[in-house]
C-alpha cells in the first residue's frame, strides 16, 4: 500500500466516523436525552466547528517539531477513547464535554491533507484534490446511511462505538505506515533548522489568503446552512420516516460528485460551465431554492444540482488555496483558511437552529440561496477564483511590500 493511497483510505474513515451522526443529531439527542429543541442542536453542531478550527492551527504548531503520522498516532487513540466514554455519559453535559475533547484531539488528522499535498507535485494538485473529494463524497454517503440504519435498529450508542472504531482504524493504518517505513519525514532533524520559523508572507501572498478565506466563510456558510435538519426536513415533507433512506437522500450530493468526477476525467474539452465558479454559485442557489419545496422530486432534483455545484467548488477553492501558498506554508495556511471555513460551518450551525425555531426549516434553503448570491458576489467583485495564477516561490518568499501586485501574481507555483 502506497502512502497516498494509505492517506485517501484514513481520510475515508475519518469522514465516514465524523458522517455516522452529523445528519442525525436532532433524532440522536432525543432518543437518547430526550431534548427536542432546535437551537440546542445547532448549537452542538457548531461546539464542533469550534473545536476543530481552534485546535487545528494548534496542531499545525505542533506539527512542526512532532512528524505529521506520529502526532495523529496519538491524537486518533485518545479520540476513540473519549468516543468510547460518551457511550456511558449519563448527562447531555457530560456527552458535551467528552465529544468536545474528542473533536479537539481528533482535529489533527486534518493535517494529513496538507502533509498529502506537500508530497505532491504541483501539477497534480488538482487531481488529487478531485480524487479526495470524491472519496469523502463517498464515505459521506456510506457514514450517513450506516448512522441512519444504526440508529433505527441498533441505537444511538452503536452510532458512537461505530465513530470510535474508525478512530482506531486511523491510528493502526498511522502505525503500519510508520512500521513499514513509508513514511516520508517533512521535519529537518537538525536542531538548529528546526527553530526556523516559516518563512513570512509578502504583502500580495497574504491579501489572497484572507481575501480567498472570507470566500471560503461565506460559502461555507451558505453550503451547511441546509444541512442540520435537512433529514427532518424530508421526513415531515414526504412522510417518510425509514431513516435508511433519508441517509441516502442525504448522501446524493456525494453520488453527484462521484459522477461529476467521472465525467470530468472524460470529457477531453468540458464546456465552459463545467468548472466556472460564479455560474456553479448561481447553479448552487437554484438548487436550495428547489429544495425548499414540498415536492419530492424537485427536493431530489435539487439535491443533484445542490451537490454537482457543491463538489465543482470545493475543488476549485482548495486548489486555489495552494496556488496561493508554497510547501513550506501548507500547514499554516491551511489551518489559516480552515478557520475561517469552520467559522462559517459555526455561523450555519447556530443559524440553522435560531431560523428553524422562529421561521421553520423551509426557510434555511432560502438564506442558505441569498448567501450563496453573496458569495458570487464577492467572488466577482473582489476575489475571482477563475482568475487566479500561482505565486511562485521567489514572489512568496522575497518580494518586498512595495511590489507590484500584478508581478507577484504571475510566477509559477508549488497537509503537514
Amino acid at each position: 500500500m502506497s502512502l497516498r493511497t494509505a492517506i485517501l483510505i484514513m481520510s475515508a474513515f475519518g469522514v465516514i466516523s465524523d458522517s455516522i451522526l452529523i445528519a442525525f443529531y436532532p433524532q440522536f439527542f432525543e432518543a437518547r436525552y430526550g431534548l427536542t429543541n432546535a437551537v440546542h442542536t445547532g448549537a452542538y453542531i457548531a461546539a464542533i466547528s469550534i473545536a476543530v478550527m481552534c485546535m487545528l492551527p494548534v496542531w499545525a504548531y505542533v506539527a512542526r517539531y512532532v512528524e505529521t503520522m506520529h502526532l495523529v498516532v496519538y491524537t486518533q487513540f485518545a479520540a476513540g477513547v473519549l468516543c468510547l466514554l460518551a457511550i456511558w455519559a449519563p448527562t447531555a453535559l457530560m456527552f458535551w464535554v467528552l465529544t468536545m475533547l474528542m473533536y479537539m484531539v481528533k482535529a489533527s488528522y486534518l493535517l494529513m491533507f496538507p502533509y498529502l499535498m506537500r508530497l505532491e507535485k504541483a501539477d497534480n494538485h488538482a487531481v488529487v484534490i478531485g480524487l479526495l473529494s470524491v472519496i469523502i463524497h463517498i464515505a459521506g454517503i456510506f457514514g450517513a446511511a450506516v448512522g441512519g440504519l444504526s440508529l433505527q435498529r441498533q441505537g444511538p450508542e452503536f452510532c458512537l462505538l461505530l465513530m470510535a472504531a474508525g478512530d482506531f482504524i486511523q491510528m493502526l493504518l498511522c502505525l503500519y505506515l510508520i512500521r513499514s517505513g513509508k513514511v516520508v519525514k517533512v521535519i529537518d532533524r537538525d536542531e538548529d533548522n528546526r527553530a526556523k520559523v516559516v518563512p513570512k508572507r509578502s504583502r500580495v501572498a497574504l491579501v489572497k489568503l484572507m481575501q480567498l478565506s472570507l470566500l471560503m466563510l461565506l460559502f461555507d456558510f451558505s453550503a451547511y446552512l441546509i444541512r442540520p435538519f435537512f433529514t427532518l426536513f424530508w421526513e415531515n415533507t414526504t412522510q417518510i420516516s425509514n431513516q435508511m433512506l433519508t441517509g441516502f437522500v442525504f448522501a446524493i450530493p456525494g453520488v453527484v460528485a462521484l459522477f461529476a468526477l467521472l465525467l470530468k476525467r472524460r470529457w477531453l474539452n468540458p464546456p465552459w460551465w463545467v468548472e466556472h465558479s460564479q455560474f456553479n454559485l448561481l447553479l448552487a442557489a437554484v438548487g436550495m431554492l428547489l429544495q425548499a419545496t414540498p415536492s419530492m422530486w424537485l427536493i431530489l432534483l435539487g439535491r443533484v444540482l445542490y451537490g454537482w455545484a457543491i463538489f465543482q467548488l470545493l475543488v476549485k477553492l482548495e486548489v486555489t488555496l495552494f496556488k496561493v501558498s508554497t510547501p513550506e506554508s501548507y500547514a499554516r495556511d491551511f489551518s489559516v483558511a480552515n478557520f475561517f471555513q469552520n467559522f462559517g460551518v459555526l455561523l450555519s450551525s447556530f443559524g440553522a437552529g435560531y431560523v428553524v425555531s422562529l421561521l421553520g426549516i423551509p426557510m434555511t434553503f432560502v438564506i442558505a440561496a441569498v448567501g450563496m448570491l453573496l458569495t458570487l458576489m464577492f467572488d466577482r467583485c473582489v476575489f475571482d477564483l477563475d482568475r487566479q495564477q500561482p505565486l511562485s516561490e521567489q514572489a512568496e518568499l522575497h518580494s518586498v511590500d512595495s511590489a507590484s501586485p500584478l508581478l507577484a501574481a504571475q510566477g509559477g507555483a508549488g497537509h503537514d
